[in-house]
């Protein structure tokens, strides 16, 4: 048995799990030269949610992140995570999209791209699979872990038959909501082992409090790579520490090779962060209590955030448990999607409109009537007749690959935001999210100017010989 790698996600999963993907470039920068020499299998550091929350909340160009940390980590793999056809938004890009988001971000830094489709539809990962390979990066194909009566080990393994053909570098299994227990972990990653011959990478949630024992027993099971954050941004809607796991394997066959001491001192300046943002109020301690909610309704943490963030804004807070025993219900209507972004997203606002609403489907939204007409993937199982019925009327519902559909749009969208263009990377910012790039560009032309006018001032002075 070779050692276990580590993938450390403190840098996008641990934050954004734990203080909504607010931690800035500049409170990373001062330990990556550190981390550099642990000896990760890779680290996590773009995609997900990171990209948006660099736009929008933080006023930092995602790009120039990447570029920064990958000057500081020069001997780690960086790693992203890509949601398929939606790249890191939340619908559907044409293929030339995908293509050039995937050239330009491992043209940046990244080494590994994670990709994944919210319904485990491969055919929406398929084009970025293909540009992985082509550009010269590792492709990391993805199934998704949920609990229905139709998935089962041999789904799963037929899922990840496919992904190997399409010609995947590894298979990560994505339990975004840490419900992955222990022994049915043991079975699957043996299966898997069993069926496929390239690595097998295991990343979960410590939410429902028993990740560190599917780990372990994946680790028995064969995994090759488990995915940890260092512990101040550890346990609760996060993944597993990554101390207590080094320290576990140390001195078995399964030894990570990782130098305890160096991760202590890396813990302590994420320390002296996390506790920044529980002063400020953004880190609620809350997120670290084990919640058994995720065993019954299969909610992770992100998206019982969201759920009480719209609560909260109806003033109806009192119908948090209702509307987490609607959950599952939506999710039985629409087929069993796996609650993972986008589709967690729209699931969760339904239920809430459901309950809100006192008669079920009175409200939908867009998202939903797009997801039964067949534009986000093909449901893991058939939606019934009359939900459909209820939701789009007598709508044909597309077959296809939703992608086929979209016909190429890079040239447009250049034309589009050429005014506030800088670099080429500006294209597919403006590409994910219009209105928070424009913004973006707007406040950074803004400030060039202000500063190109304050040296034209400074230059124009005179001075007495």
């Amino acid at each position: 048995m070779a050692k276990i790698k580590i993938t450390e996600t403190v840098l996008r999963d641990g934050h954004q799990s734990l203080i909504a993907t607010r931690m800035k470039t500049e409170e990373m920068l001062p330990i990556l030269d550190i981390m550099d020499k642990v000896g990760y299998h890779s680290v996590e550091m773009w995609g997900g949610a990171t990209f948006d929350s660099c736009l929008r909340f933080l006023d930092e160009d995602p790009w120039e992140r990447l570029r920064e940390i990958r000057k500081h980590l020069k001997n780690t793999k960086l790693q992203m995570l890509l949601r398929g056809q939606n790249i890191l938004g939340y619908k559907n890009y044409a293929d030339d999209v995908v293509d050039e988001f995937v050239k330009l971000s491992l043209k940046n830094g990244i080494d590994i791209i994670r990709t994944f489709d919210a319904l485990n539809d491969l055919r929406n990962i398929e084009t970025a699979i293909r540009a992985t390979k082509k550009y010269g990066g590792h492709a990391q194909g993805t199934v998704v872990y949920t609990i229905s009566p139709v998935h089962n080990i041999e789904l799963y393994v037929d899922l990840a038959k496919k992904i190997q053909a399409m010609g995947a570098d590894s298979l990560c299994i994505k339990d975004m909501s840490g419900i992955l227990t222990p022994y049915y972990g043991f079975e699957l990653i043996k299966a898997l082992k069993q069926h496929i011959s390239i690595p097998i990478q295991l990343h979960t949630h410590f939410t429902s409090g028993m990740t560190d024992m599917t780990y372990l027993k994946a680790i028995e099971a064969g995994v090759d790579i488990i995915d940890t954050a260092i512990s101040p941004f550890g346990l609760g809607t996060s993944q597993p520490p990554t101390e207590p796991i080094v320290a576990t394997l140390q001195g078995t066959e399964y030894d990570t090779g990782l130098n305890l001491e160096l991760l202590c001192g890396i813990a302590e300046h994420f320390k002296k962060i996390r506790e920044k943002y529980i002063a400020n109020g953004i880190l609620n301690p809350n997120v670290f209590n084990v919640d058994t909610n995720v065993l019954s309704y299969q909610v992770p943490g992100g998206m019982l955030s969201n759920l009480m963030s719209q609560l909260a804004a109806q003033n109806a807070l009192n119908k948090y448990d209702d509307v987490l025993k609607e959950v599952p219900r939506v999710r039985e209507d629409l087929g069993y999607p796996p609650l993972v972004t986008p589709s967690s997203q729209f699931v969760g606002t339904q239920a809430v409109f459901n309950v809100l609403a006192g008669t079920r489907y009175k409200m939908i939204p867009n998202e939903i009537k797009d997801y039964v007409r067949g534009k986000y993937g093909k449901s893991s199982v058939p939606i019934s007749d009359e939900i459909k019925r209820t939701i789009i009327g007598d709508e044909e519902v597309i077959t296809c690959r939703p992608a086929d559909l979209l016909p190429p749009q890079l040239d447009s969208i250049k034309e589009e935001m050429k005014e506030y263009y800088e670099q080429e990377e500006d294209v597919l910012s403006y590409a994910l999210f219009p209105q928070v790039a424009l913004k973006f560009f707007k406040d950074r032309q803004a400030k060039k100017y202000s500063i190109d006018s304050n040296l034209a001032d400074k230059s124009e002075k005179t001075y007495p010989v």
